[in-house]
């Protein structure tokens, strides 16, 4: 596909500056600009005041000029107004009222990490030495930004936009509630679930393997037991390991690592999920915040509509 990447976020917060020493604490380095950045993927995180936290903007990668022309086109033919130019076109989302980019970028090319070495049953792969991972032991950075998740109140209108407009990929659904859309070869890039306000659920970011993502959610609990929400697991759906922890601004910030890969679009068998079993394979089970985050009330009775 000519999408290539979830290049960056642009989030409204309350505060600002605590968002900011968070996400530096989760691993992300000042990027000049007010951006923040991933090891591999550059400045992808910003943040904006905003009286809640909200889902602002957000920018993929294209390969060339003629990407952005047949963009335009098909975001014309479902009747969404567009700003263009040579490089790049920008419409908004018309439930949520997220600002979405697609912008013509060089491919990323990540370096590949070495698979964990495992001992397993009669096949002592790594015999007379230790488990490398335990002897990590600087701090985990995120390699690059992963996914964004928001809610919609009509999915079906939020999910054309992104697959009739800009040419998302559906790589898997749950059943009257969620769509799993890509953008690059990750399983999902942008997943769209139903809700009664627009609100911004969660972003993920991309680690080497899972002792990264026990390392990195351990030591964003020293001292702070309350950012935990949920983890150590494996999501059914996209097959990642995940542990999520929750921002100062209530959003949930995902360590991920092995989602599953999506390289050939004819051979994916996308499927239609119930929602019983799409969430998790395996781990401890999620709490009732995270599938109807406690502020979503709050929201409602304010009659917020756009996050």
């Amino acid at each position: 596909m000519p999408l290539h990447m979830l290049t960056s976020l642009t989030i409204g917060v309350p505060d600002v500056g605590a968002a900011r020493v968070y996400y530096r604490e989760f691993g992300l380095a000042d990027a000049g600009g007010g951006w923040l950045a991933t090891r591999d993927g550059g400045r992808q995180l910003r943040f904006e005041t905003a009286p809640f936290r909200r889902l602002l903007a957000m920018e993929m990668a294209v390969d060339d000029p003629d990407d952005i022309a047949r963009i335009s086109s098909r975001l014309d033919a479902i009747d969404v107004v567009a700003e263009r130019d040579a490089s790049s076109v920008t419409a908004p989302e018309p439930v949520t009222g997220v600002h979405v980019t697609a912008r013509v970028t060089p491919r990323l090319t990540q370096a590949p990490v070495p698979a964990p070495v495992y001992n397993g049953p009669g096949a002592p792969a790594r015999a007379g030495t230790r488990a490398p991972a335990i002897l990590r032991s600087g701090r985990v950075v995120p390699r690059r930004l992963g996914h964004v998740v928001i809610g919609s109140p009509d999915p079906g209108v939020s999910q054309r936009f992104f697959t009739d407009g800009f040419g998302l990929e559906v790589s898997d659904q749950v059943r009257d509630a969620a769509s799993f859309m890509r953008c690059s070869t990750d399983h999902h890039n942008v997943l769209v679930q139903r809700a009664p306000v627009t609100f911004l659920h969660h972003t993920s970011w991309q680690v080497d393997d899972v002792d990264e993502v026990g390392r990195g959610a351990t030591a964003m609990l020293e001292g702070h037991p309350e950012r935990h929400v949920w983890g150590l697991g494996r999501h059914h759906i996209g097959s990642n390991f995940f542990w999520y922890l929750r921002d100062p601004a209530g959003t949930f910030a995902e360590y991920c690592s092995d989602l599953d890969c999506v390289v050939d679009d004819e051979l994916w068998d996308a499927r239609v999920w119930e929602e019983d079993k799409g969430l998790y394979r395996w781990g401890p089970p999620p709490p009732p915040s995270f599938v109807n985050p406690e502020d979503l009330a709050a929201r409602m009775t304010g009659a917020h509509t756009a996050g």
